[in-house]
């Protein structure tokens, strides 16, 4: 099992919702975080002042998955998170040690 976790545009997460609904992903996790990368931030007037915006706003998405699965979701996730410019983001891939269901007990593969 593996943990796919990735970083995208907030306008985005829509479509890479539909794009995993597609190959029969239901389950996901999605968090509102910042950061940055190469993309460094920005700078926004306010008031006529000049501010810094270190920290862009971005989504996180966390899916558990089948080894069989894997490629599937990160190709569904590389396809509809693209806009072919600096930020699209990144996608990590951990390995899940275990799952377990709270409600039911069940384990590893059945809790996914």
């Amino acid at each position: 099992m593996k943990l796919v976790t990735a970083i995208i545009k907030p306008f985005k997460l829509e479509e890479v919702r539909q794009s995993l609904d597609l190959i029969g992903i239901t389950g996901m996790t999605i968090t509102e975080v910042k950061g940055f990368g190469r993309q460094k931030g920005h700078t926004e007037l306010y008031r006529g002042a000049e501010y810094v915006i270190d920290f862009l706003p971005k989504i996180k998405v966390e899916i558990a998955v089948s080894i069989e699965q894997l490629e599937d979701v990160i190709e569904a996730i590389t396809k509809s998170a693209s806009t072919g410019k600096i930020g699209d983001g990144k996608i990590f891939v951990s390995t899940l040690d275990q799952v377990i269901r709270i409600r039911t007990g069940e384990t590893d593969q059945d809790a996914i």
